[in-house]
């Protein structure tokens, strides 16, 4: 999935409108204009499409977390340069509080089985050996069974690219 898809469907599923979109960004201590989200969503083919950068996610995960979970105390967590699957997947149940039994059930959602040991391997550090990449079609289902949990079970077209 690109980092704009994802930013395209946590918008749906959170129901957000532009303004609440920039807002999470500042939860993140970031300013964007009206105008950059805007291109961030719009279709791949359109020339005015821009891609959304892992740094940019980061700083949208990190303001989402901030926005449900509250804001720490003290120094933001600096946005990672570089995200994959599993970091995403990571930051995705911070952000709404999710313990393994909810991650798996909203896998269900998606008619996708993920068992306690392949979750696990999806959290871990990349250096331990249990450890297990997140493809993107788990990353996939998992976004889809949040936007049946949020949602319902009827679907988007306009996140369809």
């Amino acid at each position: 999935m690109t980092n704009n898809e994802i930013i395209k469907r946590l918008r749906y599923i959170l129901d957000y409108s532009d303004e609440q979109m920039i807002a999470v960004f500042e939860q993140a201590d970031q300013r964007i204009t009206r105008s950059l989200l805007s291109d961030w969503l719009k279709k791949e083919d359109d020339p005015e499409y821009k891609e959304l950068s892992d740094m940019q996610l980061a700083i949208f995960l990190n303001g989402l977390i901030n926005e449900k979970r509250g804001k720490r105390e003290g120094d933001q967590p600096k946005p990672e340069r570089h995200l994959d699957n599993n970091m995403i997947l990571k930051k995705l149940k911070i952000a709404f509080d999710l313990k393994s039994e909810d991650m798996q059930h909203i896998f269900k959602l998606s008619n996708k089985s993920v068992s306690t040991q392949e979750l696990g391997g999806f959290l871990r550090n990349p250096k331990q050996s249990q450890y297990r990449p997140c493809l993107d079609q788990y990353l996939r289902n998992f976004m889809m069974g949040l936007q049946i949990k949020y949602r319902g079970s009827g679907t988007d077209t306009t996140l369809s690219n």
